[in-house]
């Protein structure tokens, strides 16, 4: 039996972040767990690149951009969309968590999801730093995991 595992060390290439700046209170958090990550697992901050966008909703066509451009080996997205009194997250979750996945499989380049989809402010610093860990150190783990891995894949 052949088993294939991804490693956890950076490497040489360039990770590009895409981050939405609305809740940026949170997704400050998150690029700072994930640039926290990328200098334990034995890379630097000189190989990342870091595009702002207006919200979650935008996160794909950025990182499209990003993940065709054949600059990067990977691109970790970071965003918070908090429920309100509206249904209005639901819609933005499915459609970011669609897209990002669609441009994974399109492109071949790991595209990681770390948007955070919570209920309250509370719930959204806990899981951006809080009692409930970072994800955008999960994010951007699986970004160097999924990098390692998808060459031992092959074509």
């Amino acid at each position: 039996m052949k088993t294939f595992e991804g490693h956890l060390l950076t490497g040489s290439g360039r990770y590009a972040i895409v981050v939405s700046r609305f809740n940026d209170l949170v997704t400050r958090r998150l690029l700072d767990g994930a640039l926290d990550t990328i200098r334990r697992h034995g890379g630097t901050t000189d190989q990342v690149d870091v595009a702002w966008v207006p919200g979650s909703f935008e996160l794909p066509l950025a990182a499209g951009r990003l993940a065709r451009s054949g600059r990067y080996v990977a691109v970790i997205c970071l965003g918070a969309v908090i429920q309100g009194e509206t249904t209005h997250h639901e819609y933005i979750n499915h459609q970011v968590a669609a897209g990002l996945q669609q441009l994974a499989l399109d492109t071949g380049i790991p595209v990681t999801f770390g948007v955070l989809t919570c209920g309250s402010l509370d719930q959204a610093l806990e899981r951006a730093g809080g009692k409930a860990g970072n994800k955008g150190c999960e994010a951007t783990l699986a970004a160097i995991e999924m990098v390692s891995l998808l060459p031992q894949l092959g074509n």
